[in-house]
């Protein structure tokens, strides 16, 4: 990878990085941590919206102790320890592999996303998140902007990795 396209994908992960720790550092600052025995909307959190066609979304401080939804808690520091591994595994690939360039995009919000909750970890002793969104009263998990990086990374790579098979597959006529 050209320094030119190092910083194009530094341009890309620099705003997304920003955007999280400050959402994080204002949560943290003015709203108080979750409590789940408040059952009433919006949970202790602050009201977007209540019953748009269904829905409702409110900004909530939650602090999350483990991996996706919070599984694994109890394992902070190996999870941690994980973390920084693969973050390093996939900075490698992408400066080292020819066939990470068609997915440095993609690679780059994952990459920031991790790299952000890991600094998470450092900060505030856990990853902090805040959007809640309750879809026709399924509580969907809490999520942050990281977290949103790194789905929008992998559904980019998913969605692009079926469109070049589904152009690949030899025609039977």
């Amino acid at each position: 990878m050209n320094w030119r396209r190092a910083l194009q994908l530094f341009l890309v992960a620099l705003p997304i990085f920003c955007i999280d720790y400050i959402t994080k550092a204002l949560v943290d600052f003015y709203i108080q941590p979750m409590h789940y025995a408040a059952s009433v909307f919006p949970y202790g959190g602050v009201p977007i919206f209540h019953n748009f066609f269904g829905i409702d979304f409110c900004l909530n401080h939650v602090a999350n102790r483990g991996a996706a939804w919070g599984i694994f808690s109890k394992m902070q520091e190996p999870l941690l320890i994980l973390r920084i591994v693969v973050i390093i595994g996939l900075a490698i690939y992408m400066a080292r592999s020819a066939k990470a360039a068609l997915y440095h995009t993609p690679l780059t919000l994952i990459l920031t996303g991790a790299i952000s909750n890991v600094v998470d970890y450092f900060i505030y002793g856990h990853v902090i998140d805040m959007f809640h969104f309750i879809f026709w009263g399924y509580s969907y998990p809490v999520f942050n902007v990281a977290d949103a990086a790194i789905f929008c990374g992998i559904a980019w790579i998913f969605l692009h990795s079926f469109s070049m098979k589904k152009r690949h597959v030899p025609s039977t006529l």
